[in-house]
């Protein structure tokens, strides 16, 4: 049907040519690494790509952020990584074999947002009004730091009551309240 099951051996030269996660230098980037980001994803994913915080703000409104790993820091447009993934669009998951976008490299290690490590991302910044309105966005860059690594299952059962506080969000002060803000937003 089309799709690349193997990285190119020019994708994978490129790969092993990156040494480190992206630093952006003389362009604007926000220090965000001290808010309280959280992944939530599978219990078993190490290609972490998205973390979300929330806020509250004057007038019953709520300022959601959700930062996406900056692959575009380490990928340059028109590399054979960067045709790779144009060409899938998106990792295929069936049921004897995970087809990724991107290398393991890049997903799970040099761009993923892992708990700890400062990556570089995209912000997408929204305040959501008391009525579930759209109020104001904005997009950005900024260095982020994930403070808890959590998974669906557990947070959904925590969230509906029926399971207990997971460790990871008992363990990050304000954390809890954080998600339960996310929740209202979401419902």
């Amino acid at each position: 049907r089309g799709l690349l099951p193997d990285f190119s051996p020019a994708a994978l030269a490129e790969l092993g040519a990156i040494r480190s996660p992206a630093a952006r230098e003389g362009e604007p980037v926000r220090d965000l690494r001290g808010l309280l980001w959280a992944s939530i994803d599978n219990d078993d994913s190490r290609d972490l790509d998205q973390l979300t915080l929330a806020e509250a703000v004057p007038g019953g409104a709520t300022k959601i952020l959700v930062a996406v790993a900056d692959v575009d820091a380490l990928v340059k447009d028109g590399s054979a990584i960067d045709d790779h993934a144009r060409h899938n669009t998106t990792s295929v998951y069936t049921a004897a074999e995970i087809f990724p976008m991107l290398p393991e490299g890049l997903s799970t290690d040099l761009t993923s947002l892992n708990l700890g490590e400062e990556r570089l991302s995209i912000v997408i910044e929204m305040v959501i009004g008391a009525d579930g309105s759209l109020q104001d966005s904005d997009v950005y860059r900024a260095r982020v730091q994930s403070r808890a690594k959590l998974a669906y299952s557990s947070v959904a059962a925590w969230l509906e009551g029926t399971g207990v506080v997971p460790e990871a969000i008992a363990a990050a002060d304000g954390l809890a309240e954080n998600l339960r803000l996310q929740d209202r937003v979401a419902q």
